[in-house]
């Protein structure tokens, strides 16, 4: 029985090796059910979202107090506002701007991080120098009070949240990247490619940034899930994406007094429910990936 089990061991690691990269990976991360459960769950919050004008029961930003505080009904699913709104409808066009808040920032984190990384770990000395002790003092701020001035200097709004978060989260990126650049830089495929006369952007560009995918496909799922987080932080505190446009965020902070909480759970509930679905669905994806890259987890 035992042989039985070694021989279909190595028959899958000679199927592995046969394959691309990509699809290995791919078949690592099929094996963590947890993984794949949360992918689904990610996808289906997406299309849903994106779907909103097509999914929505009610006009967004259409207000009735003749209907405002009522419970779920056939008509108002998730029942409505304190100005009448569709609390349904509002649910899926917060969700719209709340992942394209997280995506923007996280775009822009991976930007700054990625392009100061590259060149500390790439050129090192003085470049390395001075670049990391911007991020060691970036790092040394407390996040989410430096957030809260940011955002009042740059008004409340979609795309300067994104700006806030994404500024002052890069330097994780950044030193993952640096640090994979210093182990890169001392491979033989590098001194050889250096040998051969290319260009320093041609090496960075083609033979180190394509090797760091994986460490930063890892970071980027966690710090979506992160800005997402940061997002309804900011619009609870009313320094977000500002009101009539929907966030999970801000339907949070327009329900957020005492008799609302105790008496109207249908307006804290669902925009609750989704930031807690998404950031868990997220952070289970980036941990699934992360098992999913490393070698020494390849059983």
């Amino acid at each position: 029985m035992a042989k039985i089990k070694n021989m279909a061991k190595s028959i899958d690691l000679k199927k592995d090796n046969a394959v691309s990269p990509g699809m290995v990976v791919w078949r690592r991360f099929k094996r963590n059910k947890i993984a794949m459960i949360s992918l689904y769950i990610f996808i289906i919050l997406v299309i849903i979202t994106a779907l909103a004008p097509v999914l929505a029961t009610h006009d967004r930003d259409r207000t009735s107090l003749r209907m405002k505080e009522m419970p779920p009904s056939s008509d108002n699913w998730l029942g409505t506002s304190t100005l009448g709104r569709d609390i349904y409808t509002r649910v899926l066009y917060g969700g719209r701007v709340s992942m394209l808040v997280g995506l923007g920032a996280t775009a822009i984190q991976l930007f700054i991080g990625v392009i100061l990384g590259s060149i500390a770990g790439y050129y090192g000395k003085f470049f390395d120098t001075i670049i990391m002790r911007i991020a060691d003092v970036v790092l040394s701020l407390p996040f989410l009070i430096i957030a809260v001035i940011m955002a009042s200097i740059l008004g409340a709004g979609m795309f300067n949240t994104m700006i806030v978060i994404g500024v002052l989260a890069w330097p994780g990126t950044c030193r993952i990247i640096r640090g994979q650049f210093l182990s890169i830089k001392q491979t033989e495929y590098m001194e050889a490619a250096r040998a051969l006369g290319l260009k320093q952007l041609q090496i960075i560009r083609k033979h180190m940034l394509p090797n760091t995918m994986a460490p930063l496909i890892i970071n980027a799922t966690l710090a979506m899930a992160a800005a997402i987080l940061i997002e309804a932080a900011l619009s609870y505190l009313g320094l977000g994406v500002p009101p009539p446009t929907p966030s999970w965020g801000n339907m949070l902070e327009s329900a957020r007094n005492m008799r609302n909480i105790q008496h109207y759970p249908w307006m804290w509930v669902p925009p609750g429910t989704m930031i807690i679905l998404s950031v868990l669905t997220i952070n289970l994806i980036g941990d699934g990936l992360r098992d999913a890259f490393d070698p020494r987890l390849k059983r």
